[in-house]
């Protein structure tokens, strides 16, 4: 597979974050993965696995103290859910004492993060006092890079120390410190299911380039009505919300507490943890059921955002969580009639989002320019494909775009990969080698907890032609 003319990009080649060696297992899986990938898709491809696969350890990773932070690229900060998904293709050598030793220490930093702010979307590597944006009110903590709350944050820290201890067979990282943290996300959570009348938080960005970032009526949101979901004031991406509502957040949300329940229920965490989890999974489950669906052009669909008001916005961002990544969620299966009626409504024209051109087609975002698309979401829409032909054929228009470069980007244009925004990415590096990986005999695990009774019955009563079981 040739992957065209390479074109200058400005990214290190050396780790920036700190010096962190590569374990001789995770060299030898990559080196085998190589092979299998070169079989497969052939030299130039697996150039581009092996370049990727790295780049999160080799660049981005600081151990101190048993515990690790990892900035996400070209920003020197460390957002929760993009750490998880820059180290998830590791856990396919979790079981690796070295291997495991980093992830377990990207968990306890994390819970000592959530601890430090659970609002927060990025903090920094200790109290800098660096912020993206002088502007904010009221103004993040010296630990804080930036105090957007996105409901996926704090979802993506306790389903990653769920899954750390599925493939790694440990409890080191699941101590006071990640009890503490995840009652402060159910504190946080079962706040923000009543909006209106329990939040205290706004978001106001008082000036400046980005001053739109601020969030209606003054810092504190649109309206909403309470449906049994929790509130986000912002995406993924990091732009606000229009509805407070986030669909598929929340969907992450009920699975990141089913892991907690199971951890109770094995003896693991204290057992209040997993009764408060279990109640609040199955009321956002039923919030999701009974206001996040939405009649479509072909029957119901998910909506990305609703308020619980009548209001919904149908679309689909780049970033996951997302609609497209349900099945990779955990939220459903890949053949649930209700995700693949939404999933062809968001592969094409009526969404907002879904760019076309000569060279590609796919979702992006209006965090970036109009007809760029990205490799995120390419990677996702392969991962969630239902025939292995399909995943491949994504794959391949994916790397003819690639072109032979260092890494992923966070976007390009649909017309022109030359146009491309932020070229050290490494959320898209580390899901891009697990959507190769997932094509070659040692695939990245996905440790989906049991699911929960009353969350198999929420989705059960959304009809007929909806799967409950994953």
């Amino acid at each position: 597979m040739h992957l065209g003319n390479e074109r200058p990009r400005t990214v290190p080649t050396h780790a920036v974050a700190g010096d962190v060696p590569v374990p001789a297992r995770l060299r030898q899986l990559q080196d085998a993965a190589f092979a299998e990938v070169a079989d497969l898709l052939g030299p130039d491809a697996a150039k581009a696995f092996a370049s990727c696969l790295m780049r999160t350890w080799r660049t981005c990773l600081r151990l101190e103290a048993g515990t690790a932070f990892v900035i996400t690229g070209d920003i020197p900060a460390m957002w929760l859910r993009d750490a998880v998904g820059q180290m998830r293709p590791y856990l396919v050598a979790a079981d690796d004492a070295e291997v495991g030793d980093v992830l377990v220490a990207v968990s306890r930093r994390m819970s000592r993060l959530v601890l430090t702010d659970p609002r927060a979307n990025a903090f920094n590597d200790g109290a800098t006092g660096a912020h993206p944006d002088p502007h904010d009110e009221p103004a993040p903590g010296p630990a804080v890079w930036e105090r957007k709350y996105e409901l996926d944050s704090p979802a993506a820290h306790l389903t990653f120390a769920y899954q750390v201890w599925r493939a790694a067979d440990r409890v080191d990282h699941l101590d006071q410190a990640f009890w503490l943290s995840a009652r402060a996300i159910l504190d946080l959570w079962e706040a923000e299911q009543d909006h209106e009348r329990r939040s205290d938080y706004t978001f106001v960005r008082g000036g400046g380039e980005f001053a739109h970032d601020t969030l209606d009526r003054d810092g504190r949101g649109a309206p909403v009505a309470r449906t049994g979901m929790t509130w986000s004031g912002f995406r993924p991406s990091d732009d606000r919300c229009e509805l407070g509502y986030l669909v598929p957040a929340n969907a992450a949300a009920v699975v990141a507490l089913e892991g907690l329940a199971d951890l109770a229920a094995r003896g693991v965490v204290p057992p209040d943890l997993g009764t408060r989890a279990e109640r609040l999974a199955v009321e956002i489950a039923q919030g999701i059921v009974g206001h996040g669906i939405v009649d479509g052009p072909d029957g119901p669909v998910y909506a990305y955002e609703v308020d619980g008001l009548g209001d919904a916005v149908v679309m689909d961002d780049a970033n996951v969580p997302s609609l497209l990544s349900l099945p990779y969620l955990g939220w459903t299966t890949r053949d649930d009639p209700l995700y693949l009626r939404t999933r062809s409504l968001l592969l094409g024209p009526r969404n907002p989002f879904w760019y076309s051109g000569s060279v590609i087609s796919g979702i992006g975002s209006p965090h970036t320019p109009a007809e760029h698309v990205w490799p995120i979401a390419l990677c996702m829409q392969a991962l969630t494909e239902t025939e292995r032909g399909e995943s491949l054929a994504v794959l391949d228009a994916l790397l003819r775009a690639w072109a032979g470069e260092p890494g992923m980007c966070e976007s390009f244009h649909v017309d022109d990969p030359w146009q491309f925004t932020r070229d050290w990415f490494c959320w898209a590096d580390s899901l891009f080698a697990e959507l190769v990986l997932s094509l070659t005999s040692t695939p990245v695990p996905t440790f989906p907890p049991p699911r929960l009774p009353g969350v198999a019955a929420a989705q059960a009563a959304a009809g007929p032609d909806r799967k409950a079981d994953r």
